[in-house]
């Protein structure tokens, strides 16, 4: 194939994105009783996805003592479906140089006073060492739209990463946040093993979109859309929506996040993998301040909302939010987020004083990994960095398969407890290591009696004595 990015091709594509519907539910649906509203959070409680009436009416539910219902009910599911289980990863960013113009990041081309830089192999092999000396075991790579990030470099930098082994640690799963590739690029990109292909619209809303990016090959809004159609069809079975919460009104993004993966569910049989839902933050050179952003308390209700709308598909809460925030957050249903995070590019093995000009915006929750673990210790979570079903084909449709009737806990606790064992054996602090042993001793404790716990216990003891990658 050729290098380079693909040629934008939007000839007989169309939006599925129902704007005028979404408009109308949100106001077909004011005012909701509570018994209405009571309705549909067992709905959801029952293992079923929400209609889009539904999820407008759950929107519309904004008084403190229904959003409180709906808090509860996100809590109650996420129990049910997930345990206390928080997947952890970081993410590293390979490059920012960007040919688009995008008005709200730091990354887009006009911005003079970003630091470009892309990472050399060699530069991403130490990146990828400070990463697995810290503990990681998951990846999110991050691209920039631009010729030299193409399907090509994609694969290569992959394979790169899983090249790496230092001491007892390596990284086991690679996902991507990249721009859209055509099919062909997405066959390539998935022959060096990735996880999830996350494509995030930023706005579902057209006009919004329009005015967002002017210029690149971002700008074509359907091109963007139906990035996921392709890589469904070139065989990438996970993926991950988002939207970028403060450009538009977060009430039309939310419900567009469900029509999303209505969209793909209809399609492929298989819902997106992960949903994020990043607000906007500051950013180098950039004038953030002029988006009409999310409050807290709606920004807790959409992620409540969003848990109980799509009952199966991971939820990424990001350290662009504060530790107090996503500490409360996380109960709601909250199944993946990043620490001991650095978006400078480079930032990981080679930190310096200007590595925020090399950044794409501001985080707001500095903890290192081991004092993430050790506080979800402390708040009764076991931390994970399984990749279990991903290297057992649970994926896609087959992950749906084992999901739905309810074999997520059964075989994600098991193996979160083996993962955050090994992190304690190898990284940890003395301090993390001792609230760790008493989180691991609380699982077993809560484990029914049977073959599975025996065998759990058996390999415990395994990885004590220098195994490794052991996994249900």
């Amino acid at each position: 194939m050729k290098r380079g990015l693909p040629k934008v091709d939007i000839e007989g594509l169309t939006s599925f994105i129902p704007e005028d519907e979404i408009f109308q539910w949100l106001e077909k649906t004011k005012n909701p009783s509570k018994e209405r509203v009571r309705e549909i959070i067992q709905r959801s409680l029952d293992k079923n996805r929400l209609e889009p009436e539904e999820m407008a009416t759950l929107i519309n539910a904004n008084s403190p003592e229904m959003a409180e219902e709906i808090f509860e009910g996100a809590r109650a599911l996420k129990e049910k479906i997930y345990g206390n289980r928080i997947v952890l990863f970081a993410p590293l960013y390979v490059g920012n140089e960007c040919i688009n113009n995008c008005q709200y990041c730091g990354f887009r081309c006009t911005n003079s006073e970003v630091a470009r830089k892309t990472l050399s192999m060699p530069e991403l092999e130490q990146e990828i060492e400070a990463l697995v000396n810290r503990g990681h075991k998951r990846l999110i790579m991050v691209y920039g739209e631009h010729p030299q990030y193409d399907a090509q470099f994609i694969h290569d930098s992959v394979q790169t990463v899983y090249a790496q082994k230092y001491g007892n640690g390596e990284i086991r799963r690679v996902n991507i946040n990249a721009a859209p590739l055509d099919h062909d690029g997405f066959k390539l990109v998935k022959s060096a093993e990735i996880g999830t292909y996350q494509i995030f619209q930023e706005t579902y809303h057209q006009e919004t979109y329009k005015k967002q990016h002017p210029s690149g090959p971002k700008s074509e809004y359907l091109w963007r859309l139906h990035g996921l159609d392709r890589a469904q069809e070139a065989g990438i079975d996970d993926v991950g929506i988002g939207a970028l919460m403060g450009l538009f009104d977060w009430r039309f993004e939310t419900m567009a996040l469900l029509y999303h993966t209505i969209h793909l569910e209809e399609r492929f049989n298989v819902g997106p993998h992960t949903i994020s839902f990043p607000r906007i933050e500051p950013a180098i050179g950039t004038e953030t301040a002029k988006y009409q952003g999310v409050s807290d308390f709606d920004f807790k209700r959409l992620v409540a909302i969003l848990r109980l709308a799509v009952p199966y598909t991971g939820l990424i809460l990001t350290c662009r939010e504060s530790v107090e925030l996503r500490n409360e957050i996380i109960k709601f249903g909250v199944s993946q987020i990043d620490a001991g995070s650095d978006i400078g590019v480079g930032a990981y093995s080679a930190k310096d004083d200007e590595s925020y000009k090399k950044s794409q915006f501001v985080l707001n929750d500095g903890r290192s990994l081991d004092q993430v673990i050790r506080e979800l210790c402390e708040a009764d979570f076991i931390p994970s960095f399984c990749t279990g079903c991903y290297r057992l084909g649970r994926t896609g449709e087959h992950f749906m398969e084992f999901a739905i009737p309810g074999f997520v806990k059964r075989f994600c606790t098991p193996n979160a407890v083996l993962t955050f064992l090994e992190y304690m054996e190898d990284y940890s602090s003395p301090e993390t290591k001792k609230i760790g042993m008493k989180q691991v001793e609380r699982e077993l404790d809560r484990m029914p009696e049977g073959d599975q716990k025996l065998q759990l216990i058996e390999r415990i003891e395994q990885i004590k004595q220098g195994a490794r990658d052991l996994y249900f």
